[in-house]
């Protein structure tokens, strides 16, 4: 007779007994995740109490996980003390801080050395576990700064400064909320977490599945089919899974194969689903990481950033797909036939409930709830209807998974957020940030649209080779201050950097969505780079339309805001027919710039260019139409 209590523990014998370092991983990620449930629901501890503890769950994970070992060879006695001292000083610098506030504010703020040294330490801490999880960009780009920090009184002009000694450097990043404990580990330690959570319990409920499923049968037999399974699968998935290089893993693995096997180049078929992964970060309801910084820093609701953002995702997508069918109808590709494709009926019957969590996160936003509490009754719900089938119920073991996975995939969002701090912390205390959107404007002349195309290149050049979160963080305290001035609406300044910050992960040359996509269609990833960036060109060109036209942002009456966005749909057709060359029948020189003007027009509000739009767009119709109709009588 088997022993009750022995089956009951089963699961979580399974769950450890993988060696003691896996384990003691495992063990630390639920911690951590439990942690986060809990502050979520019965709230924060004060603020740098609670990013104390979420950072030092992040070091102990990152420490542990990425030893100093090399790839495949034994753990040596070295790299075990190397692991071991950075998880010495992780616990040592964070409970000194946690443990020991009341006394320093008791101080009157006055840090003692010891507080000094540790500070010290914590910097070097997080430049190396940044190291460890997103490679040498951002350490880099932080090491700079702190160079600029020392050394700027050495700098003659505007750029230099009075100069920072190491004493208040430390203590500033140590021991105020203006440095490594500033607002994106704040955002970091209570909504991103909590969604990145919510996230993983999707994922383990089977709705990444679910919705490749669902996309298969609504688009998989349509011309082209595959490629709009990728394009429809992927901005759902991306908006689940929060990561651009996550999300073409997830379905990349899945649609890149079945786009080359219809007949698209691999190439295509790889920046497609690059593409369509970097879009699921702009997608609301569940969108990146940065939306929740931003709506913290703009001190607005997360929920009127997804209103602001629905308009640019949706011409994004919508774009993308008129791409994809111009690319098959122009190579002459068909879809997958219908019998080799899951029927609707069945699956919506065996799954369709797995789309009710999403449901009842908007419903709990919208009744204002704060993110924290709408993401925990969302995971509380994702775990009751996964009950519903046998298949995707989330049992013990597949409970304690979701957690474990939660935390491990929330670690570069971690690290980028405590190293982004570390250069805000400079910038304020150097006071470049108050200088910086001086000079920008200077060297703009003041003139908007050339402000606009300099802080688009930072954002793009920032953002290669970092997480959309870190290049968000590093543009926006460096650009938005200059649109602002400048008159741009705060909201639009923002979003604008929030664009190029996502479309960096797709531009060459550092494209880490583009080259992930290009690994598995076994594709030139500098080819798909560029390929990636020409379907991607609408969204490369609405973040400007928005800042002049802020009513694709949700700012206008209704009707204002409902014109806009048909005719920008009309817009994006027009101008995907130009980039592709391609519309009702491959275009000639003049057509293509006609159609690309045309898109232009009709993207940007307003009756005169919408009337202009459409006149080139008839007049392009009517001569492809005529066109067409000719090579048919010849044959």
């Amino acid at each position: 007779m088997k022993d009750p209590k022995a089956d009951f523990l089963k699961p979580l014998r399974e769950q450890f007994g993988r060696g003691f370092n896996q384990a003691l991983i495992t063990l630390l990620a639920i911690s951590m995740s439990l942690f986060h449930l809990y502050t979520a629901q019965f709230g924060l501890l004060t603020a740098m109490k609670q990013r104390g503890v979420h950072l030092l769950f992040g070091f102990l994970l990152v420490f542990l996980r990425y030893s100093f070992r090399k790839n495949g060879s034994t753990r040596s006695s070295a790299s075990l003390f190397l692991d071991w001292t950075l998880i010495s000083l992780s616990v040592i610098a964070i409970l000194n801080l946690t443990l020991g506030f009341e006394e320093f504010m008791m101080r009157g703020g006055e840090p003692t050395e010891r507080d000094i040294w540790l500070g010290i330490i914590l910097v070097i801490l997080v430049l190396e576990a940044t190291r460890k999880t997103l490679g040498l960009a951002l350490p880099l780009i932080a090491v700079v700064f702190i160079l600029y920090a020392f050394f700027g009184k050495y700098i003659p002009g505007v750029w230099g400064h009075r100069g920072i000694d190491l004493s208040s450097f430390a203590s500033y990043q140590y021991l105020t909320t203006e440095g490594i404990f500033g607002v994106p580990l704040g955002v970091s330690s209570s909504f991103i977490f909590i969604f990145v959570l919510f996230g993983a319990f999707l994922v383990r409920s089977g709705m990444g599945e679910f919705f490749i499923d669902l996309a298969n049968t609504i688009a998989g037999h349509l011309r082209g089919g595959p490629a709009k399974v990728a394009v429809l699968s992927s901005s759902v998935f991306g908006t689940i899974s929060g990561s651009a290089v996550a999300n073409v893993v997830g379905t990349g693995s899945f649609t890149i194969p079945l786009m080359k096997r219809i007949g698209y180049r691999p190439a295509f078929a790889g920046a497609v689903e690059a593409v369509a992964s970097t879009g699921g970060q702009i997608m609301p309801p569940i969108m990146g990481a940065a939306a929740f910084i931003m709506a913290d820093m703009l001190g607005i609701s997360y929920l009127s950033v997804c209103i602001a953002a629905v308009i640019p995702a949706i011409l994004y997508y919508w774009s993308l797909l008129w791409m994809v069918h111009l690319e098959a109808l122009k190579v002459g590709l068909s879809g997958i036939p219908k019998e080799e494709l899951p029927r609707l009926k069945p699956i919506l019957k065996a799954r369709g409930f797995l789309i009710l969590p999403a449901i009842i996160l908007v419903i709990l936003l919208v009744m204002g709830y704060s993110p924290m509490k709408a993401g925990f009754w969302s995971i509380i719900s994702v775990i009751l209807i996964s009950f519903l089938k046998k298949e995707t119920r989330i049992n013990l073991p597949a409970f304690l998974q979701a957690l474990e996975k939660g935390a491990l995939g929330s670690l570069e969002v971690v690290m980028a957020c405590a190293c982004a701090g570390i250069v805000i912390g400079i910038i304020t205390q150097t006071g470049l940030g108050l200088k910086l959107s001086g000079m920008i404007i200077d060297a703009s002349g003041g003139i908007l649209i050339i402000t606009l195309i300099f802080i688009m290149a930072v954002s793009l050049i920032l953002g290669m080779g970092l997480t959309t979160s870190a290049a968000y963080i590093l543009t926006v305290i460096l650009g938005a201050p200059a649109l602002i001035k400048l008159g741009v609406l705060p909201l639009a300044a923002h979003m604008f950097v929030f664009y190029y910050a996502c479309l960096s992960t797709i531009t060459p040359p550092v494209a880490l969505a583009a080259y992930a996509g290009a690994g598995i269609a076994q594709a030139n990833p500098f080819r798909v780079g560029f390929e990636a960036m020409r379907l991607a060109a609408v969204a490369y060109f609405v973040p400007f339309l928005f800042i002049f036209a802020p009513v694709l942002l949700f700012q206008g009456a209704p009707l204002e805001i409902l014109t806009a966005f048909f005719t920008a749909v009309i817009g994006c057709m027009a101008l995907g027919g130009g980039l592709q060359g391609f519309f009702l029948i491959p275009t000639y020189f003049f057509e293509r710039v006609l159609l690309i003007a045309s898109g232009v027009l009709l993207i940007k509000p307003g009756w005169i260019t919408d009337g202009l739009g459409i006149g080139f767009l008839l007049l392009i119709f009517v001569v492809q139409w005529f066109r067409k109709a000719r090579s048919k009588l010849k044959k």
